[in-house]
């Protein structure tokens, strides 16, 4: 079971701002189109956590890294974590929507999906890499830095382990500054 003992209750930001970032409820059919559509298995951590909540801003936004990036010394931070919507109903980007922007017209690598937007207007973003495990099988996270010539910056194992992993900005407000 994904997730288990983890306390969904905080995750998501609930101001109106935050919920228009999330899409539409998730429903099967939907997880299977996008599969379809992308060529790739979603990981059942990600389907689990957007079936509560298809997408949004989460409360906590910042997540460590040995080494620095573009974005600070010790840590990358995020803005939303994408849903799936398959029909465009809402302005939001979901998974489909940001991938296909960030490989076709922003140059990224296709390794993957794009899963959450930094706060550089699309200079980074979090993807799952699935160069290792192939399109069906557990993709790791990773940050791609477009401002460093597209590096790659492995983030986490799986994408529970990336969730799990996220930290309240405030830990880092000092160097943000």
């Amino acid at each position: 079971m994904p997730f288990e003992g983890f306390e969904l209750s905080d995750f998501w930001r609930e101001d109106s701002w935050a919920r228009k970032y999330a899409c539409p409820p998730l429903i099967p059919a939907i997880v299977a189109e996008a599969e379809r559509m992308l060529g790739y298995k979603l990981p059942a951590s990600y389907i689990w956590l957007m079936e509560r909540q298809n997408g949004g801003v989460p409360v906590k936004t910042c997540f460590p890294t040995c080494v620095p990036t573009s974005w600070a010394d010790d840590h990358i931070m995020i803005e939303t974590i994408f849903g799936v919507d398959v029909y465009n109903r809402v302005l939001v980007n979901s998974i489909l929507t940001e991938t296909k922007l960030m490989v076709e017209e922003w140059g990224y690598p296709p390794i993957g999906i794009a899963i959450c937007d930094c706060p550089t207007g699309g200079h980074q973003e979090v993807f799952l890499d699935y160069r290792a495990c192939g399109p069906r099988g557990e993709p790791k996270v990773v940050y791609v830095d477009q401002e460093d010539a597209y590096s790659i910056l492995p983030l986490a194992d799986t994408f529970e382990d990336f969730v799990r992993g996220l930290a309240d900005s405030s830990a880092y407000e000092d160097e943000d500054e």
